[in-house]
């Protein structure tokens, strides 16, 4: 597994190092800022994750809260309709 994430890990580096080039990015009310691609890009990656837990923040709050069907145990058999069991 380690030789997995070396790999990775390399192939990562190697992309950073070949994408050291200045861009420029315009933003809005003529604000420009300028960063080497690769900062640009790991950027974007922590907004997009960050925009996609906050999205699904609320979902798992609820899945968390509600019990699901699978949890609950079921009811003891007892009486229907006020009426007491009978037979043997």
């Amino acid at each position: 597994m380690w030789l997995l994430n070396a790999a990775l890990f390399f192939v990562l580096f190697a992309f950073a190092l070949n994408n050291l080039d200045a861009v420029t990015l315009h933003l809005f009310f003529g604000v420009s800022w300028q960063a080497p691609l690769v900062l640009v890009l790991l950027a974007a990656l922590v907004a997009g994750v960050f925009l996609g837990v906050i999205v699904m923040l609320p979902l798992w709050l609820r899945a968390r809260r509600k019990p699901t069907a699978a949890t609950v145990a079921p009811a003891p058999p007892g009486p229907i309709d006020g009426y007491p069991p009978h037979g043997p």
